[in-house]
């Protein structure tokens, strides 16, 4: 491998971490996001201790991302209508506070069952906000022609988080108990807040609010129905939402009730899964072109492999390798398909279309995690992956028919891309005086 390859594979991988407000959110969101996943074993091993019941997780686990399914829409429009640095500011801040509430009962041996459903619908109500917020505001911070690569290193810093994560605080419930797991959560949204007041924004992509106006949900539900590449990717992200991407619920269940292990051995395989994850993070950044139909469809395909060999692992040490693998194609395909997304849509709708893509991605938990929450409890939680794995055959599917639609509709369509970029001029980001 020449080093002239070498320092062109670096260029290209990494070339969005250059612009400096980037730089600043991917380290601050690092932080919070190693944070984050601490609070979610954290409370995945406080409702089991709490209950035995991988239903009950499967509940708590819908009721957190609830609010998404009931308020995605209205969520994009907010987002459409506000400054995204100021409104993640505040989400950040009200997340902090939910995790020092958590702290405080679990620290006191005062927290309930009840209390752990309150405080996940409070945080479902602020991530139906802030998700579609800070997917939109990746795009005000790099421009356009940075996007797929800095959507894909935001989901390698967020997959490195989950390999270092879980396996800090699995150590530490071990050791100290899971209410560590809340306090070190609420500590880490210092980093976030930090880099959002460090940036200069003046070097911004410049973001045009959306003016209030009704009927404007309608609009947006309007634009992406008359999409293809927007309705078939946002149908494929619902229809693996549903029933692939409940690994807060299928991963402890599998340490835990397949293979016994306890609180180290569901951190180790959520840190393999992470590292697979950086894995194919990193991978998807490598990409020089945006990602297109035949290839969401190979993706797809190789999701549903992985999560097959997951479900047929018959010990401790395969199951670690097929999650790496699992972690590397999962991430794959959700940044893909959010650059997707991004890439297809006019600034104006932007923040309603992440928000369809929050609702699938993250509303349909509460459709789905129950249904693998039961899956697993009355039957076996290898079964909620295979029901996983026939989500993606489904996903493949549709991906394929789009790619077959864009091959008949456009001449010599294999020599180019299936991903339609819409005309700069509709884009609504100028560049900034530097730029």
């Amino acid at each position: 491998m020449s080093s002239r390859f070498i320092r062109t594979w670096r260029h290209d991988t990494f070339q969005s971490l250059r612009v400096r407000n980037f730089r600043l959110f991917t380290i601050g969101q690092f932080i919070s996001n190693t944070g984050s996943w601490m609070q979610s074993i954290s409370l995945a091993y406080l409702v089991l201790s709490l209950s035995r019941s991988g239903s009950l997780l499967g509940l708590v686990t819908a009721v957190q991302f609830l609010p998404i399914l009931v308020f995605g829409a209205q969520a994009g429009i907010i987002v459409d209508r506000q400054n995204h640095r100021r409104l993640i500011m505040i989400t950040q801040t009200l997340f902090m506070l939910v995790a020092f509430v958590l702290f405080y009962f679990v620290a006191t041996h005062t927290i309930t069952i009840v209390l752990v459903f309150l405080a996940s619908g409070v945080l479902g109500l602020i991530n139906a906000i802030d998700t579609p917020a800070r997917q939109s505001f990746v795009q005000e911070l790099v421009g356009r022609d940075n996007l797929q690569n800095a959507v894909t290193l935001n989901a390698a810093s967020f997959n490195l988080a989950r390999a270092i994560g879980p396996a800090i605080v699995g150590l530490a419930i071990a050791e100290l108990g899971p209410s560590w797991g809340f306090l070190l959560n609420a500590l880490s949204f210092l980093a976030i807040l930090l880099a959002l007041v460090m940036m200069h924004p003046a070097q911004f992509y410049v973001h045009n609010t959306v003016v209030r106006e009704p009927g404007q949900i309608r609009a947006g539900l309007r634009y992406v129905a008359n999409r293809p590449v927007l309705w078939v990717t946002l149908l494929a992200i619902l229809v693996a939402g549903i029933f692939a991407y409940n690994f807060p619920v299928t991963i402890p269940l599998l340490a835990e009730t397949t293979f016994q292990g306890r609180a180290q051995l569901l951190g180790d395989f959520m840190s393999l899964f992470g590292v697979g994850a950086i894995i194919g993070s990193i991978a998807a950044a490598s990409l020089r072109r945006p990602a297109n139909a035949r290839l969401m469809m190979l993706i797809s395909i190789g999701f549903a492999i992985l999560m097959g060999l997951v479900a047929l692992a018959p010990s401790v040490w395969l199951a670690g390798l097929a999650l790496v693998g699992l972690g590397a194609m999962s991430i794959s395909f959700n940044a893909l398909a959010n650059t997707t997304l991004q890439l297809n849509s006019r600034f104006d709708m932007r923040g309603r279309v992440m928000a369809l893509y929050t609702l699938g991605f993250l509303g349909s938990t509460p459709i789905g995690a129950p249904i693998v929450g039961f899956l697993s409890q009355d039957f076996s939680p290898r079964w909620a992956f295979v029901a996983g794995a026939v989500s993606l055959i489904v996903a493949s599917a549709l991906f394929a028919r789009l790619h077959a639609r864009r091959q008949r509709a456009t001449p010599n369509a294999g020599c180019r891309t299936t991903s339609t970029r819409p005309d700069p001029r509709d884009d609504g980001l100028t560049q900034h005086p530097n730029g």
